[in-house]
């Protein structure tokens, strides 16, 4: 597979949340607000393009017994960094996120990128699928993010442009099962007649 279809596959043909439904907890967790879901899947992105290097530069010196616990504290190790850095430099963010931002340790996408793709593949397309991956799980998450913030208060990345509530349904936690699938059915759709 060439490093053009790594990196696409994860925007549609494999898009973690509309086509795979993977991580779906932070998905409808944080997704209040198209700057949270942003802030969420560019973290997720980090972990993931940083994990796969790691992943793919020790997988000839990991025994097979301890594979999967050293893939989880090399993913934490960089989900520490993450956390240290969004708590340093965006503080209302990292709030916002709260518990959300240590699970990516045990998010399936990127223990399962680790696992299926970069202990198998070159540094090149390991990065590359992980920016592929994160980048995809980012537009998923924004874009849920900005329709159930549009819907719910008639803003969008915190510029109002309705006055007053709209839906608040969809600023609380049903509104997330409701957006996503509508998003579900409308990437099916576009899919399938592509």
């Amino acid at each position: 597979m060439n490093q053009v279809q790594n990196f696409t596959k994860g925007f549609i043909k494999e898009n973690p949340v509309f086509i795979l439904l993977l991580g779906l907890c932070p998905t409808l967790g944080v997704t209040t607000s198209a700057i949270n879901g942003m802030g969420m899947g560019l973290a997720t992105a980090f972990v993931l393009v940083m994990s796969n290097l790691a992943v793919s530069l020790i997988k000839n010196i990991i025994p097979d017994k301890v594979r999967i616990p050293a893939f989880i504290v090399i993913i934490a190790t960089f989900v520490t960094i993450v956390e240290l850095t969004m708590q340093a430099y965006t503080p209302a963010l990292f709030d916002a996120l709260g518990l959300f931002i240590p699970l990516i340790v045990v998010n399936c996408i990127v223990l399962g990128r680790a696992e299926a793709f970069a202990s198998k593949q070159s540094i090149g397309s390991s990065m590359i699928d992980g920016l592929g991956m994160g980048l995809g799980f980012t537009f998923a998450l924004t874009l849920l993010g900005g329709v159930r913030e549009l819907l719910g208060s008639g803003a969008f990345f915190g510029f109002k442009f309705i006055e007053g509530d709209l839906m608040l349904v969809f600023v609380l936690a049903p509104g997330a099962f409701i957006a996503l699938g509508y998003l579900i059915a409308l990437m099916n759709k576009m899919t399938k007649t592509s």
